[in-house]
């Protein structure tokens, strides 16, 4: 089983690349982010009509997530529970369901920039959500995967160029600290365990000829637990060119869509 996340920066923009992705076979499952479109505008039908279910947790304008599978989607929860001192939460940057006997999350983790400020804090109390809640999922015994844009450079090997990160909410120490916190539970990087070393970027910047240069950097990740990694068989990155034009940003820039995949021996 392949199973896939894609930054879509805006669905109603990209839908026919993502109906044609999908009807290619290059996923059995896909973990969408960025969705921008609200649940009743979430084009269900469209993926109704190529045999795809559907699930979003989505929110106008802004954030919004999404499962996309072949097989049928159980829900299980949207949005990350809260802690016992945290306000409500209104952006839709966590879906949980489960397929197949495969337990899966696709997440929007918070950007944190400008920093310091309140929208640092704000990713830092998400991330200690982020944490408590995974603890209790490792905790089932299941297969996991959690998926998505994390925001997060972890390593200076992720980083085309650490100095200039130095500063960013995406480096920042403590940035990073709650992302290896999250990992030590027993996650497993799927890429980092298939590619150990060498430079896999999943976000370029649009300006300066990064794409072309290869100056990027990897915030999209797919953590597994153990029962999931054992069944680990291959994890990747693909950039395959899809003839777009124009100076798409995030994981659409002008030469090539990206998304992180893994493939799972579950099915």
């Amino acid at each position: 089983m392949r199973i896939a996340s894609w930054n879509v920066n805006s669905l109603k923009a990209r839908l026919p690349i993502v109906l044609d992705w999908c009807r290619a076979g290059s996923a059995d499952i896909l973990l969408l982010q960025e969705l921008k479109l609200t649940d009743e505008t979430m084009p269900v039908e469209a993926f109704g009509e190529i045999g795809w279910h559907c699930l979003s947790h989505g929110q106008k304008t802004y954030n919004g997530v999404a499962i996309l599978s072949k097989y049928p989607i159980r829900e299980v929860q949207r949005g990350l529970p809260l802690l016992e001192d945290s306000e409500a939460d209104e952006q839709a940057r966590w879906l949980e369901a489960e397929i197949e006997g495969l337990h899966l999350a696709s997440l929007y983790l918070p950007n944190g920039n400008p920093r310091p400020g309140p929208k640092f804090d704000y990713k830092l109390s998400w991330m200690e959500r982020l944490i408590r809640h995974a603890a209790t999922l490792i905790a089932s015994e299941k297969p996991v995967i959690l998926g998505g844009d994390y925001n997060i450079i972890p390593q200076a090997i992720d980083c085309w160029d650490p100095a200039l990160w130095a500063e960013d909410a995406l480096y920042h120490p403590d940035s990073r600290a709650a992302f290896f916190a999250l990992c030590n539970q027993g996650w497993t990087d799927a890429i980092r365990a298939i590619h150990p070393t060498g430079a896999h970027y999943s976000y370029w910047d649009y300006q300066a000829g990064a794409w072309q240069k290869n100056n990027g950097i990897r915030i999209d990740h797919l953590l597994l637990s153990p029962e999931a990694a054992d069944q680990l068989q291959a994890a990747g990155i693909d950039k395959t060119p899809s003839g777009l034009s124009g100076p798409l940003t995030i994981r659409m820039v002008s030469s090539g869509v990206i998304w992180l995949w893994c493939d799972l021996a579950l099915v």
